[in-house]
């Protein structure tokens, strides 16, 4: 245990910044503090690059010099998880990533992922011969300008490769040097604990949020095993966001945003849980980073919990 807090505290120095500082300026420390497999710690909420591409995420964005300002601005507020994708543009999203922010600062860490196809605009093909998640993991180190990738998902699991095979792919990496922690999207209990068989798995990134909740299941196992949770699609909410819903009733008594309330709720849920709530726009990234000063008390959870 002491490693990893000294481990902390030198990726990330001090922990325990002015209030001033922390929440006026840098409000995504207010998130908390994950340690990705054990020892890479993070802000718990993060930002994902997904939208920072064109329409049906593909190609270039609309105003690029936003997309690289959101990026740089989402640092300032205390980011320091990234989640992107080889097959965002594609390859646009990692390209912003590193026009940005490169050099990076000391201690962001950066999560792509390889196994989906574009063939165009909207439309998405799993792929995950060992040979094509090899080349696109080189790939990705060149276009993000890094020697090693913090965090490398298999985006999903191809049925067409025997899954062991796609796992063994991402494990000889490692044992390469050319990724530090192997994460997995889209996967269900089983798949994790066969996966964990041949390489420690650090993160699982499942759709889940307040409307969609079908992988209760796997957020218990990863809470018990220390597993970083990432939901992807966090805001949405459904009607829960609707005039009279529930969520809008409780953003109205807090002064907050349907999204902040919903954002809250997932940290709030499992201390393993990393949102990344994704944005082009500027406004939306210091709205949506907000939501870790928000502290629901358990009422509110329960009341949540049951809509």
């Amino acid at each position: 245990m002491s490693r990893t807090i000294e481990a902390i505290k030198h990726h990330m120095g001090p922990t325990t910044p002015t209030p001033s500082v922390s929440s006026d300026k840098r409000p995504a420390i207010e998130s908390g503090t994950f340690a990705i497999g054990g020892d890479l710690p993070v802000h718990r909420l993060g930002y994902g690059a997904m939208q920072l591409t064109g329409p049906g995420v593909w190609g270039e964005p609309a105003d690029r010099g936003q997309a690289i300002a959101v990026l740089r601005r989402a640092v300032e507020l205390g980011i320091n998880l990234i989640d992107t994708a080889d097959s965002y543009g594609p390859h646009v999203s990692e390209e912003l990533i590193r026009e940005a922010l490169h050099p990076y600062p000391k201690g962001l860490v950066i999560a792509t992922k390889a196994g989906l196809t574009r063939p165009g605009p909207g439309r998405w093909v799993p792929l995950g011969r060992p040979e094509y998640l090899r080349q696109e993991c080189e790939m990705s180190l060149r276009r993000l300008g890094i020697e090693c990738i913090d965090l490398f998902q298999l985006h999903r699991i191809d049925p067409k490769v025997p899954a062991d095979d796609q796992v063994r792919a991402l494990r000889d990496l490692q044992k390469e040097g050319k990724i530090r922690y192997v994460g997995l999207s889209e996967v269900n209990v089983a798949e994790i604990e066969a996966a964990r068989r041949i390489v420690p798995i650090a993160t699982v990134q499942n759709q889940y949020n307040l409307a969609y909740r079908d992988s209760e299941d796997v957020l218990d196992y990863c809470t018990h095993e220390k597993i970083g949770f990432i939901p992807w699609f966090p805001l949405a909410t459904g009607d829960l966001a609707k005039p009279h819903g529930a969520l809008a009733k409780i953003a109205k008594e807090l002064g907050a945003t349907p999204s902040q309330v919903a954002l809250a709720w997932l940290l709030k849920k499992s201390p393993v849980m990393l949102p990344i709530p994704g944005t082009s726009k500027l406004k939306h990234l210091e709205e949506n980073t907000a939501a870790a000063l928000l502290n629901l008390d358990d009422s509110i959870m329960e009341e949540l919990a049951n809509t």
